[in-house]
């Protein structure tokens, strides 16, 4: 059992976040301690990570909720939750080639300026 502030450490998500989340539902069930204080799971985390993954690749949160509810409801609607990451995982290839191409252009630039400056490259 972890304290939220430890949940939150390891998460990487902020203490408010992770209310935000069980409010909405995307964390549910987190239990309490006798005094009230909430307390995460192994398997709390587990959900924490992957919410990270699909947040930091650009998951709608709506998404997200989606994804969770699937979950909750079964093993039942692992096809629906497949196809669900499938359909993200696909706009992520699609940003990573954006961003590649993004990324040679701004180094096809900084090669432009070391030649202008005579700098030698960074380390």
């Amino acid at each position: 059992m972890y304290p939220p502030s430890e949940a939150a450490r390891r998460s990487g998500f902020s203490l408010d976040t992770l209310r935000y989340y069980e409010k909405i539902g995307l964390l549910s069930d987190i239990g309490r301690t006798l005094g009230g204080r909430r307390v995460f799971t192994d398997d709390d985390l587990s959900w924490l990570l992957l919410f990270r993954c699909l947040r930091d690749t650009g998951m709608p949160i709506a998404e997200m909720c989606r994804y969770a509810e699937l979950a909750r409801d079964g093993e039942h609607t692992a096809r629906d939750r497949q196809e669900l990451l499938e359909r993200h995982a696909a706009r992520v290839e699609e940003q990573m080639v954006v961003l590649q191409r993004q990324h040679d252009h701004l180094r096809e630039k900084i090669r432009f300026y070391r030649s202008v400056t005579g700098a030698a490259p960074a380390s």
